[in-house]
């Protein structure tokens, strides 16, 4: 009995531990998978703690091992790329390069205090717009302008303030040695360095504006851009046109000069004008000086006047060239034409029958319309079509004005524009006209650029007759001596010319106490190098206090041949090569 008992306790005792064992293996089995999960999410904590590290890391290290983009970690050699090609005179001379620079940046995320900087600013860059700056530190952009092409002493000032979030751009700046003396031939550019005017513009159009957009342009040496003018001589002729404008008060003065054989413009300059460095100006109150930015105007290829008497030398060479009259002939200014309720009278007046020389020397209104009238309407508007006088002028320079013409030519037309009113042109067209005329009789479409005597003949088209030619250096030389153009004679340079004195339009009419004053000349005459043409608009007084062409544009033209004739390889002659002795071997 006793051991039956003992027995069955045996068998309970070893069903419990039976049980008791698998519980305890399946909860230990548990366990292990708990803490087998929990070394797996720490390992993957683990790993991207460490990855973040590390990025961080090396980000750090790239950091601290790359230098700060600042002017004065910049280092540019002497091999500098331009973004820009340098623009040389014909000699070499340097008329606008690229300089480097840089330019103020915010990064409004990691500004801290705006207030605080545009303080610090302000005390470095004075003129500040402060409420402009703070709307753009507190923008929270990415990136804002603040200010362009800093000096070196105002980057270094801002950098001693220690601002975070400002930092430094390199950039190219464009610099004119020359400043005002070329600035409408020249242009300028904007602050992203594009060409906006004069041949700026014209090398964008060419094609680098979009090189430049392409990228093209970053790691290449441009070459140079060399132009046609002198920069001594322009130096001269933009001193002489800014002194006439001060001196005869007038609104506006100019001058060109351009070789008669190859069609070059030595030099052109038009006041007012402006300084390329600087374009724009701004007025202690901060708006734009309009004033100023009238210097942009270029009024000797931008601009059409009604060129006055300067217009009878291509009347007469028309008439000349169509045989309707010889030197020798004569016409009738004996009294004044009257047509069309018009009445043609001339500016004191011989009242006689003149020789075409005469009409020529005493700038006869009369005797330039009997002249138009012998070639007729039809043959006069051709004519003037064929020296390019009422088309537009094809050249580099952008922003050239088209002429302007009456709609419908009547008589009253041609009479009136046989002697300058009534059809309006660009002083540089009408000087590159004047150059066919003593040049041989070849029209030769002007360039701002270098061009040989082949090249120039490869282009050039003959307008009038060899003769035709002779003669108007005959009748040039004739009114350097004994008419108008003695205002412009220098001694030994055979200087011939025509005067023009036209009523300036004024609201659509003609104003008869304002005056658009011009002068054509070339020499030497005996052999014709240059053609030089000055302007002066609307001026109060001139020499001895007229307001003619004879008392203001003409003494600007002798200074001008005075002052550059050496410099253009003109020698003087004197004795029997005068003009005098030219007249008379004629």
């Amino acid at each position: 009995m006793i051991a039956f008992v003992v027995r069955l306790k045996s068998r309970a005792h070893f069903i419990l531990q039976g049980k008791t064992g698998a519980n305890a293996a399946a909860f230990i089995g548990a366990a292990e998978r708990r803490k087998r999960d929990a070394r797996q999410r720490l390992t993957i904590l683990i790993a991207g703690f460490a990855v973040m590290y590390l990025a961080i890391g090396a980000r750090l290290v790239q950091y601290g091992t790359a230098e700060p983009v600042v002017a004065g970690s910049i280092h540019f050699g002497d091999n500098a790329v331009a973004s820009r090609p340098d623009i040389l005179d014909r000699n070499g001379e340097l008329l606008a390069t690229d300089i480097n620079t840089v330019s103020l940046y915010a990064e409004p995320r990691r500004i801290v205090d705006a207030d605080e900087v545009v303080e610090k600013l302000a005390t470095v860059l004075h003129d500040l717009d402060w409420g402009e700056t703070y709307k753009k530190l507190r923008s929270g952009s990415a990136f804002q302008w603040l200010r362009r092409q800093l000096t070196p002493r105002q980057q270094s000032d801002i950098l001693a303030l220690g601002l975070p979030g400002i930092g430094f751009r390199p950039e190219k700046r464009r610099f004119y040695p020359g400043g005002v003396s070329a600035s409408h031939i020249v242009g300028h550019v904007n602050i992203d360095n594009l060409g906006l005017a004069g041949m700026e513009r014209y090398i964008d159009q060419q094609g680098y504006a979009d090189l430049r957009a392409a990228g093209l342009t970053n790691d290449t040496r441009l070459e140079p851009v060399r132009l046609s003018i002198d920069v001594r001589v322009q130096h001269i002729v933009r001193e002489v046109a800014a002194r006439a404008m001060k001196d005869y008060q007038a609104e506006a003065a100019g001058a060109v000069i351009l070789d008669v054989e190859t069609g070059e413009v030595i030099a052109m300059a038009s006041v007012p004008d402006y300084d390329p460095n600087q374009p724009s100006r701004t007025l202690p109150d901060g708006t734009v000086d309009k004033e100023y930015e009238k210097g942009w105007f270029n009024r000797i290829s931008n601009a059409t006047f009604e060129m006055g008497s300067t217009f009878k030398s291509f009347t007469l060479a028309m008439g000349l060239d169509a045989e309707k009259i010889t030197l020798n002939s004569v016409v009738d200014a004996s009294r004044p034409i009257h047509m069309g309720g018009f009445t043609i009278r001339d500016f004191k007046g011989k009242n006689r029958p003149l020789t075409i020389p005469e009409v020529f020397q005493y700038s006869s209104n009369i005797g330039t319309a009997a002249v138009a009238d012998k070639v007729g309407i039809d043959g006069h508007r051709e004519f003037l079509t064929r020296l390019g006088l009422l088309s537009k002028m094809e050249t580099e320079m952008p922003g050239v004005a088209m002429p302007t013409q009456p709609k419908t030519w009547k008589k009253i037309n041609s009479v009136t524009i046989s002697f300058g009113h009534g059809v309006a042109t660009t002083p540089l067209q009408t000087a590159a006209a004047a150059a066919a005329l003593i040049n041989g009789g070849s029209l030769i479409n002007p360039t701002f650029l270098p061009r040989s005597k082949d090249q120039a003949a490869s282009i050039s088209r003959a307008v009038i007759k060899e003769k035709t030619s002779a003669d108007m250096r005959y009748l040039y030389t004739w009114n350097g001596l004994k008419g108008s153009g003695r205002a412009a004679q220098v001694e030994g340079f055979n200087v011939g010319g025509k005067t023009g004195t036209a009523d300036k339009v004024i609201n659509g009419r003609y104003a008869s106490d304002i005056n658009f004053n011009a002068f054509v000349a070339g020499f030497p005459m005996d052999k014709p190098k240059f053609v030089v043409l000055t302007i002066i608009d609307a001026p109060k007084t001139g020499v001895h206090g007229g307001r003619t062409a004879a008392s203001t544009a003409a003494p600007m033209t002798k200074e001008i041949i005075a002052r550059t004739a050496a410099l253009l390889g003109v020698t003087p002659r004197f004795g029997s090569e005068d003009s005098q002795e030219l007249l008379v071997n004629y």
